[in-house]
């Protein structure tokens, strides 16, 4: 795929969201899961919590752009669409992500796509953060450092073959797990899940995430993500999952 065929599908993407009125904007996503996932429909896309420029050089304006305004927008104008009847209307975001079954195609990969695109913006930032001490001994204790964490997610996200997730998940007992899905799956998808958790950082590896900028050096894109995690935000879920 070259710039100008990446930029066409984003179009397309973005006329098929906009075409729906019902798809809306909401305020900026909240950094929790459990607002997130009490939503219910009709699902709105969210604002940026940051102006689109603010992760460059790492992640460039017109990715961010396109990303968001294109491709989270079409999740959310098909989720609804998906969620208009049948075994799924009416339900929250978590009960849509834990009941949905590979049968169900089109909810799985829309309601995917909104909860972890949803997710993933407020996981970025254009200031610099550090994991609290909590984190940082969960960290410690689950994979020996940082750094050492920090190159088996890159694995994890490298090893993604075509598009998918990497993600850094809390376990049921409080333990922190690196794991992928394929597509937009999350660990939240019991049914789905080789690995299920709650996820606390992740990591779009879909080309429209880095293509304008990286091209095919999905490495490179990886490396940089480092650069905008917003631990802040990583702290949080994680003092919250072990709530659960």
């Amino acid at each position: 795929m070259n710039k100008r065929e990446f930029i066409k599908l984003a179009g397309l993407a973005g006329i098929a969201a906009l075409a729906n009125p019902g798809t809306g904007w909401a305020a900026a996503p909240a950094a929790d899961n459990k607002s997130l996932l009490a939503l219910k429909a009709p699902f709105t896309l969210p604002a940026l919590p940051y102006a689109t420029d603010a992760l460059e050089p790492n992640i460039d304006k017109m990715t961010m752009e396109i990303h968001h305004g294109k491709h989270h927008a079409a999740y959310v104008t098909n989720l609804n669409n998906a969620t208009k009847e049948g075994a799924f209307a009416g339900l929250s975001l978590g009960e849509i992500l834990s009941k949905v079954t590979a049968n169900d195609a089109a909810v799985r990969n829309n309601a995917g796509g909104h909860y972890n695109h949803s997710l993933f913006w407020t996981l970025l930032s254009g200031t610099k953060s550090a994991p609290a001490d909590a984190l940082k001994q969960a960290i410690s204790t689950a994979f020996g450092s940082q750094e050492a964490m920090q190159t088996k997610f890159a694995d994890a996200a490298k090893g993604v073959f075509g598009s998918g997730w990497a993600w850094l998940i809390v376990k049921k007992g409080g333990g922190l797990a690196i794991t992928s899905t394929p597509n937009q799956d999350n660990p939240l998808m019991t049914n789905l899940a080789k690995e299920p958790g709650t996820p606390i950082l992740g990591l779009d590896v879909w080309e429209h995430a880095y293509y304008l900028k990286y091209q095919n050096k999905r490495p490179d894109y990886i490396t940089a993500f480092w650069n905008v995690v917003n631990w802040n935000t990583v702290n949080e879920l994680y003092a919250e999952a072990l709530k659960k």
